[in-house]
């Protein structure tokens, strides 16, 4: 008579989940709390079936929730002893049953629409790519035509800045108005000459020359205070 999980013959198989002929089978069948065990017939060969859950095996932790359990479970326990077998020995049988499952239909449908949403994005961006060329291209001519222009005018400005900033510098102030003084110097000394050579008269010579020592004197006072400001 057959016997199912007791006989020689099957001890001398590997069993699925024992052995690793058939590690394609997941371990949570087997280690799930409420999963249901291959059953074993009577000593008198009855035809009743007893699931007992092995107490002699460590079980590995669950992988699935137990509402999910359960509802593989309700699949499993109108299946009968031949079938629970071939889920358990047939590659294809197995794939085919856990297809079947709905958790595992909204997976895929859940994966298929994010393969195709993930190639839409992909076709969008490879549509992309000649604007995306064209902005490029857009970005070198300004670095190399609009960019470099206002380069050389920042340039220029920087330049035209540091001459003003040179120009009006303490020392600069200060050579200039000794510069003016010299001026206004050699001016009173040809004046004096042009006198003594009569080549004007004394009216127009100290018109012109009182005019010319207040600018000096203005201009050496104001040299003066520029000097002791800056040396202070």
């Amino acid at each position: 008579m057959f016997k199912f999980w007791g006989s020689q013959e099957q001890q001398a198989q590997p069993r699925p989940q024992e052995g690793s002929s058939h590690s394609w089978y997941p371990s949570s069948v087997f280690s799930s709390p409420s999963s249901t065990q291959p059953p074993s017939p009577s000593s008198s060969g009855s035809n009743s079936v007893n699931y007992q859950r092995p107490t002699d095996r460590p079980q590995s932790p669950s992988h699935v929730s137990p509402a999910e359990a359960a509802g593989i479970i309700a699949l499993l326990k109108d299946k009968s002893v031949d079938e629970l077998r071939k889920l358990l020995s047939d590659k294809d049988a197995y794939n085919q049953f856990l297809l079947s499952v709905d958790q595992v239909k909204t997976q895929n449908s859940i994966r298929d629409e994010l393969r195709k949403e993930t190639l839409q994005l992909a076709r969008s961006n490879l549509e992309k790519e000649p604007q995306i060329m064209e902005l490029r291209n857009q970005c070198m001519i300004i670095r190399t035509t609009e960019l470099a222009a206002a380069q050389e005018k920042l340039s220029e400005l920087e330049k035209q800045k540091e001459d003003i900033m040179k120009f009006y510098s303490p020392a600069s102030i200060l050579y200039r108005l000794h510069e003016a003084m010299n001026k206004t110097e050699e001016e009173s000394e040809a004046l004096h000459r042009q006198l003594l050579d009569r080549e004007i008269d004394l009216g127009t010579f100290v018109h012109k020359y009182k005019k010319l020592r207040n600018t000096y004197h203005r201009r050496a006072l104001i040299h003066l205070a520029a000097k002791a400001s800056s040396i202070g």
